[in-house]
């Protein structure tokens, strides 16, 4: 590793070190075929019109360095998040992130899904082969999650408490299906779904932290959320109520990055969750405490 590479990881153990992690649980990571990986690559290339923003790729690495970076990061879990954008491709994906798991045991193995005939095949097939997490993207995928192809996937989901990382917000670029409403009427349907909501429902923020109060078996990732990138284009609400209902659902907040889709390095996700001042077991707790218990990962003492 280069030298601004060894300043980081360093600075990342200080982090680590203050507060006393034994370890890192990112549960929002990108590791994909090659070809689909450089494709969504090319598209944050061009993503500045979406957000007047350039969207450099930090961490554009060959895969086998990203994973080694995340490792000297001290990141003890992480995962495959992935995506189709069109029928034919789940059921692929889900077989190369499987075979990625294999090969990287400290990758949670991570699944998708899209509304087409045979969903609810691969997804059982996908939980029974081990899958821990999956990933669905409305945005991106252009569906509307309460489609009925769905509905029996969902529901497999919910009786076997696998999470979905849903991203559902509006950012950084409005979908037809994107947006608290049609998450809203999925919960109704499904209330016990443990659904994370990715960026923390960025830019719905407050309408999704409703919902993380309406039903306990929702979470949220702080993917992108509070970075000085975000906070220019789509700001947390300010003020003391929006930072108590932060402190209030601390237990249900997981650390997501977006490694290595990111903008600037991966310790400033880090410390903007410190520089929101809900403490110290606060911090603990959303960077490896909720990750851990929530994958039922090895114990460890974070208090």
């Amino acid at each position: 590793m280069d030298d601004q590479a060894a300043v980081e990881i360093e600075a990342v153990k200080e982090f680590r070190d203050r507060l006393s992690l034994p370890g890192i649980v990112d549960i929002h990571t990108h590791f994909m075929p090659d070809r689909v990986l450089r494709k969504v690559w090319a598209y944050f290339d061009s993503a500045g019109p979406l957000t007047g923003m350039e969207w450099p790729i930090t961490y554009r690495h060959e895969e086998d360095q990203r994973v080694a970076l995340l490792r000297a990061f001290g990141v003890r879990a992480y995962t495959s998040m992935l995506y189709p954008h069109k029928p034919g491709m789940a059921d692929w994906l889900n077989g190369w992130a499987a075979g990625f798991a294999a090969r990287t045991p400290d990758c949670l193995q991570t699944a998708t899904l899209f509304p087409e005939e045979g969903v609810e095949t691969y997804v059982r097939e996908a939980v029974e082969s081990g899958a821990r997490i999956f990933k669905s993207h409305l945005q991106v995928g252009g569906y509307d999650p309460n489609d009925e192809r769905l509905d029996r996937s969902w529901g497999l989901l919910a009786d076997v408490g696998v999470p979905v990382v849903m991203h559902c917000g509006s950012g950084p670029q409005p979908g037809k299906f994107t947006g608290p409403e049609p998450v809203g009427r999925l919960l109704a349907r499904h209330p016990r779904l443990r659904l994370v909501v990715a960026h923390m429902g960025m830019p719905e923020y407050t309408d999704f932290l409703d919902l993380a109060d309406r039903y306990d078996g929702v979470l949220l990732d702080t993917t992108m959320a509070f970075t000085d990138f975000s906070e220019a284009f789509a700001p947390f609400p300010a003020g003391a109520e929006a930072r108590a209902r932060l402190a209030d659902l601390g237990d249900r907040i997981l650390l997501g990055s977006d490694f290595p889709n990111i903008p600037y390095p991966y310790l400033h996700q880090l410390e903007v969750l410190e520089r929101l001042g809900l403490g110290d077991d606060w911090t603990r707790a959303v960077c490896y405490g909720n990750g851990v218990r929530l994958f039922g990962l090895e114990p460890a003492d974070v208090s």
